[in-house]
């Protein structure tokens, strides 16, 4: 218990300064795919519900594998339109340690200058097993909307806890760069507004840890607070991951 509040506050501490399971995992703030590289950031109550699985498909043991499934939720805190913040939590079923902690703050594209293009900072993957959940990786992104429709394009990079991010040798592997792409397609107009009924997305963290990897694929909105996403994702260190798996991200936003 001493520990869970450690943790908790550390996590509110940054947020306020910027304004045991051992295998891989991944608690998510607001994403793109596979990392939270993104610029998006939930608005000031609002809330998000996320429950993701990743399984391999048509593998036999030894190779055949899934990762625990993800219930997370994040909520919009900040009610200022420069200044945007979220924070949430993620339950991991089965693990010995399902409790994790994220959040990030940051100012959307164009409110720090005309022009501007969006910039945050957040924390990711704050486990509460000392030693081994405890993956506390801080990250700074920066992004944009392309001109002419061409998607948006999300660069970031990050920096983890070396006593727990390593790679299947046992080095330290606690540092990387991110980069990340979404399109939407079939705009739909709906009683909440227009929104992209289908987006392709996709996303790539460095680093041979349990966090580096990435994929692509596509989210398919039944309505602009309700979607689901699908496709693979590999992983950079096969001895931590294991195969490539296919994820299911079922999204509502509240």
């Amino acid at each position: 218990m001493k520990t869970f509040f450690v943790r908790f506050q550390r996590l509110t501490v940054a947020l306020a300064l910027l304004g045991g399971w051992a295998g891989p995992s991944h608690a998510t703030p607001s994403s793109t795919y596979w990392t939270p590289c993104v610029i998006d950031i939930q608005g000031y109550k609002v809330g998000h519900i996320t429950y993701d699985n990743y399984t391999t498909i048509g593998k036999r043991p030894p190779h055949a594998g899934a990762f625990p499934n993800d219930l997370g939720l994040t909520v919009g805190v900040l009610p200022f339109d420069k200044l945007q913040a979220e924070v949430g939590f993620d339950w991991m079923e089965p693990t010995n340690s399902p409790l994790y902690f994220n959040g990030k703050i940051g100012a959307p594209e164009g409110a720090l200058f005309a022009g501007a293009p969006a910039l945050q900072v957040g924390l990711f993957n704050v486990g509460v097993k000392k030693g081994v959940t405890d993956q506390d990786i801080g990250d700074l992104i920066v992004g944009r909307t392309l001109p002419k429709g061409l998607g948006r394009l999300h660069l970031g990079a990050y920096l983890g806890n070396a006593r727990v991010l390593k790679n299947s040798s046992g080095d330290v592997a606690n540092s990387g760069w991110m980069a990340a792409y979404d399109r939407g397609f079939l705009t739909t107009k709906g009683p909440d507004g227009e929104y992209s009924r289908v987006v392709l997305a996709g996303d790539y963290a460095s680093g041979k840890n349990a966090f580096g990897g990435g994929g692509a694929g596509l989210y398919y909105y039944f309505t602009k607070n309700i979607d689901l996403l699908a496709g693979p994702v590999w992983f950079n260190d096969r001895g931590i991951n294991g195969e490539w798996k296919w994820t299911t991200q079922l999204d509502i936003n509240f």
